[in-house]
C-alpha cells in the first residue's frame, strides 16, 4: 500500500477517546436524500466534532458534496430534492420547519470550489454580510473587515487597496477573500467544497495553512479529491462511495490501516 504522508502532529485520534471528551457539533441520523426518484444519499450517519477538520473523500458522484450541502440546507435551492432523516446542529434539527434558514447559513458558512468574489471592492465583499445582518455603523464594519481579512491571512496583502476591485486579486487571494467573507458573519461551522481545486500549488499551500489555523476557532468540514490534502490537514476522514459512508475514522488510521478494502483501493488509486 503506497504511503500517504499524514500530519501526525495535527491529526487528533478519536480512537480510545470517549465521546464525553469530544463535543459532537453536527450529527446526521439515517439521512436519505433524493433528486426526484434518484437516491443520492443512503442512510448517512455521521458525527462531526467541534473545532476539528473533517474531510469527506470519495470518487466523483459519490455523494460527498451533496452531503456537505445538507449541512446548511443549500440543497433546498435544487428543484425536486427531498430529504428523510435528521441533521442536528447542537440540539436542533436543522430541517425542522421552525428553523430560520438565513440564520442557519450565518451559523454554517460555505466556501465553494471556485473563488466567487462579488464584482465590487475588497471592502464591500467583506462588509456585505454584516450589512445584510443589520450592522450599520461604519467603524464597526471597518473593524469586522480588518479582523476577517487578518483571520484569512490576507490583510497585509490588501490593506492598502481595500477599495479596489476584488476581481483584480489572484485566484488564491480571491479564495482567501471568500473565506474572509464567510468569517465576517461569525459562523460556528465552515463548509468547504474542494476549496483549492482551482488553485496552483503555492496558493493551495497558503489556503491549507489557513484552514489549519481556523480550526482553533471553527468546526471545518472539507470535501476534497486530493488524498494528500486530506491526509495533511484533517483530523477525521469519512470515505463515501455510491451515496453511502463506507467508513469514518481518525485520518491517520484511514490512510495507514483502513478497515475496508474499498477504502484502501480508493486511497491507493485502484479506482476513482
Amino acid at each position: 500500500m503506497p504511503t500517504i504522508e499524514v500530519n501526525q502532529k495535527e491529526a487528533t485520534s478519536l480512537a480510545g477517546t470517549s465521546s464525553v471528551e469530544q463535543n459532537i457539533q453536527i450529527q446526521s441520523e439515517n439521512l436519505d436524500l433524493f433528486y426526484g426518484d434518484f437516491q443520492a444519499l443512503h442512510n448517512i450517519n455521521l458525527d462531526i466534532y467541534q473545532k476539528q477538520i473533517t474531510a469527506l473523500i470519495g470518487p466523483s458522484g459519490c455523494g460527498k458534496s451533496t452531503f456537505l450541502r445538507t449541512l446548511n440546507r443549500m440543497n433546498d435551492l435544487v428543484k425536486g430534492v427531498s430529504i428523510k432523516g435528521k441533521v442536528n446542529i447542537g440540539n436542533e434539527d436543522i430541517y425542522d420547519k421552525a428553523v430560520n434558514v438565513v440564520e442557519l447559513r450565518k451559523k454554517v458558512g460555505m466556501v465553494f470550489q471556485k473563488p466567487n468574489p462579488f464584482p465590487m471592492s475588497i471592502w464591500e465583499n467583506i462588509a456585505y454580510g454584516p450589512k445584510a445582518h443589520g450592522i450599520k455603523k461604519k467603524s464597526q464594519i471597518n473593524e469586522i473587515v480588518e479582523r476577517s481579512l487578518k483571520q484569512a491571512a490576507l490583510w497585509d496583502e490588501v490593506k492598502d487597496r481595500l477599495h479596489s476591485s476584488a476581481m483584480g486579486l489572484s485566484g488564491g487571494q480571491q479564495q482567501r477573500l471568500c473565506i474572509a467573507r464567510v468569517l465576517a458573519v461569525e459562523p460556528e461551522i465552515v463548509l468547504m467544497d474542494e476549496p483549492t481545486s482551482a488553485l496552483d500549488p503555492l496558493a493551495t499551500l497558503k489556503v491549507e495553512e489557513l484552514i489549519n489555523e481556523l480550526k482553533q476557532s471553527y468546526t471545518i468540514v472539507i470535501v476534497t479529491h486530493n488524498m494528500q490534502q486530506a491526509a495533511r490537514i484533517s483530523d477525521v476522514t469519512s470515505f463515501f462511495l455510491n451515496g453511502k459512508i463506507i467508513e469514518t475514522d481518525d485520518t491517520a488510521k484511514i490512510f495507514t490501516n483502513p478497515a475496508h478494502k474499498q477504502t484502501e483501493d480508493y486511497i491507493t488509486g485502484k479506482f476513482g
